[in-house]
């Protein structure tokens, strides 16, 4: 007696399973080119020394990531990347999309669409647009295992510091000079730890600490992104201008990326280095800074507009305009509190060679820091309008290397 049953099993054939065979090697063939160009592209940009290196296809998109730690200009140093990836590494017939780290946070994406010209598939340079809008796909590439991590590696930036004042009658100025090793290293994603040392070298009238060495910046700092394009610095320990405490520093990027809200807040106490003896008092004040930006891209030139509170308490405004060029940056500004003379001056950044620098595997880098720069108080102020420097490598030409209107610019002038 058989069992009857409606399901009944047949066996593949010979010609059905040679059908599918090929059918899903010549799906693989593909695949496999797209593998093949996106990890030789991630290779090429490893061997010049880029860090955090990444690359995802979800078949609509080819996504790349990379932290620029081989040039000292990064407008220079993504102009290479794109390069590479327009030689070796871009997908045929859909976008590709860069995504610019800084300490593993995300910054800035650079599109491209696809463009034909004479029947040629072209990525050039003034093909890419950049933003601040990173497209939907970073939440792709967290997951996506990155080479050359910048997690752990340590640098020794040498800053030069130059002050001078113009105080004595019968003497044309007062000089200062210091070089100040700093070590810097990331623990983890968006943090960096920075311990310096100041080395007087040449010390004309400004008093008995400034002969000795002494510690200068030693923080800890957290960078974050958030939604909506708001960016933002936590850095907590010893600042420059006598002062120790927490400071937090944010921007918003508006969708007209010209504009920018920028807030600043910080709770610090005065306090001094002698030697290595730290004097401290354990009152606690602060200041704060509100204020907005407004970018003119034709030009390169910035202009800020703020209302501060500062170290004596007083409130005041500010307006800034600054100039960035590719090797500096050059600014003016201006100072009024209620009841105190207006004050202003000059104040410039100049990049450091060498520009271009690679690290021999995980030693530390030595080098100079990666910009030199000087603030001149024309009025000559001695008491107000006094600020302070949370990290040591903050900067007017620093806060401006992700802006996209300067890193397009610096792409068509290369």
């Amino acid at each position: 007696m058989r069992c009857n049953s409606s399901n009944t099993t047949k066996r593949p054939t010979i010609g059905f399973i040679v059908y599918y065979s090929a059918f899903f090697l010549l799906c693989l063939f593909p695949l496999k080119g797209f593998s093949q160009d996106g990890d030789r592209t991630v290779d090429a940009l490893v061997e010049m020394g880029f860090e955090n290196v990444g690359w995802a296809d979800d078949g609509n998109e080819r996504i790349y990531t990379l932290q620029n730690s081989a040039y000292r200009l990064n407008g220079v140093g993504i102009g290479k990347a794109v390069d590479v990836i327009r030689e070796i590494g871009l997908p045929e017939g859909k976008p590709c999309r860069i995504i610019v780290l800084d300490n593993n946070i995300p910054q800035i994406s650079l599109c491209f669409l696809p463009v034909w010209e004479d029947s040629v598939y072209t990525g050039e340079r003034r093909d890419w647009h950049v933003s601040y809008d990173l497209g939907g796909t970073w939440k792709k590439m967290r997951k996506v295992k990155k080479k050359n991590s910048s997690l752990f590696k340590v640098d020794i930036l040498v800053y030069p510091q130059l002050s001078f004042k113009n105080l004595i009658i019968t003497q044309i100025y007062q000089a200062l000079f210091d070089l100040s090793p700093a070590i810097e290293v990331s623990l983890w994603k968006g943090m960096k730890l920075t311990g310096q040392l100041v080395i007087p070298v040449y010390n004309d009238g400004y008093g008995r600490l400034e002969e000795v060495v002494h510690p200068g910046h030693l923080t800890v700092s957290q960078s974050f992104r958030l939604p909506y394009n708001v960016f933002g610095k936590l850095t907590a320990g010893f600042f420059n201008a006598n002062q120790y405490g927490v400071d937090l520093d944010m921007a918003y990027r508006f969708r007209d990326e010209r504009f920018s809200l920028l807030a600043r807040v910080g709770a610090t106490g005065n306090g001094y280095w002698d030697a290595f003896t730290y004097h401290y008092d354990p009152t606690i004040s602060f200041t704060w800074t509100l204020g907005g930006s407004f970018y003119w891209p034709q030009y390169n030139t910035q202009f800020n507009l703020k209302v501060e509170r500062y170290l004596q308490k007083e409130v005041g405004a500010k307006f800034e305009v600054i100039r960035h060029f590719r090797y500096c940056s050059i600014g003016l500004y201006a100072m009024k509190a209620k009841g105190i003379n207006i004050n202003g001056g000059w104040r410039f950044q100049v990049a450091l060679p060498p520009y271009k620098y690679k690290r021999t595997k995980h030693w530390p880098r030595v080098m100079l820091s990666r910009n030199f720069g000087i603030l001149y108080n024309a009025g000559n102020e001695q008491q107000y309008y006094k600020q302070y420097k949370a990290e040591a490598s903050d900067n007017i030409m620093k806060e401006n290397s992700f802006n996209p209107y300067f890193i397009k610019s610096e792409l068509l002038n290369f």
